[in-house]
């Protein structure tokens, strides 16, 4: 678990930072006394729960607070304030608490007991790809849009070889089969996984793509996935495959077989 505490004044961020370490000694805890250095610190390793005075210079507790929400959805923020309309901003943040100044051990404690977001949610997946009928991936519970049309056809070339290296080569055999010059269409690709590059970077997604020279592959682990949990449990699965698979891409029809005949088997 890691735990960021925020607060420009030296001597409270020391007291706080006993308290914190008190009841959760296991915790990773990184103290700052100015908002800009803890948001980068942010930006290097994911938070689970941040500790922000509302008064900090540079840039408020709240908004620090509404950057790290950007960040990381599922963070845990508690905001610590002398000022009881900050106390209702910091609500409406949908934070996991608020502590009137100054704190003590006892209310940090119970901030800590009772976070809004438990180690449960925190750690469900952000996506979903949906495979059965037409293809979708979702981030947070929205479709994710896209600028052009086959960068998210690339996402899903990549789902459906389920974490094996996808070669350029291939991706274009995917998208283009046999049409057209392959060198324009190599620098057509380029602008694309760029472009793929760039959307997941945007969503904080940059792990769910192993890269490497001239391939690429979807980190499996690292979505949920309607076809990956149906192939793994069957019958058992909590998706239900009903003879339909990425419905808009002609280039599915051999795997759209194999589920057929898989589905058959249970008969």
């Amino acid at each position: 678990m890691r735990i960021l505490a925020v607060d420009n004044n030296k001597d409270v961020l020391s007291k706080l930072s006993a308290f914190i370490r008190k009841h959760h000694p296991e915790a990773e805890l990184y103290c700052f006394d100015n908002s800009p250095e803890a948001l980068a610190a942010a930006r290097e390793k994911e938070i689970d729960i941040a500790f922000l005075n509302t008064v900090l210079s540079e840039m408020t507790g709240l908004v620090l607070g509404t950057y790290l929400k950007d960040l990381y959805p599922f963070i845990n923020l508690i905001f610590m304030t002398d000022d009881r309309a900050d106390a209702y901003e910091a609500m409406n943040l949908r934070a996991s608490g608020c502590i009137l100044m100054p704190a003590s051990g006892k209310a940090v404690d119970r901030e800590l007991k009772e976070l809004r977001y438990s180690p449960e949610q925190k750690n469900r997946k952000r996506v979903f790809a949906q495979t059965f009928g037409n293809f979708e991936f979702f981030v947070d519970g929205k479709p994710v849009a896209f600028k052009y049309s086959k960068t998210k056809e690339i996402l899903a070339i990549l789902i459906n070889n389920r974490g094996s290296q996808t070669t350029n080569g291939e991706i274009i055999a995917y998208l283009w089969e046999d049409d057209g010059d392959p060198e324009k269409k190599t620098s057509y690709l380029s602008n694309l996984r760029q472009d793929l590059q760039n959307t997941l970077t945007r969503l904080n997604l940059k792990d769910i793509i192993n890269k490497q020279r001239g391939s690429m592959a979807i980190a499996a682990d690292h979505i949920e996935c309607d076809l990956y949990d149906w192939l793994s449990n069957k019958q058992k699965s909590r998706y239900q495959y009903l003879g339909d698979y990425m419905n808009q891409y002609s280039w599915a029809e051999m795997m759209h077989a194999e589920l057929d005949e898989i589905s058959y088997s249970f008969e």
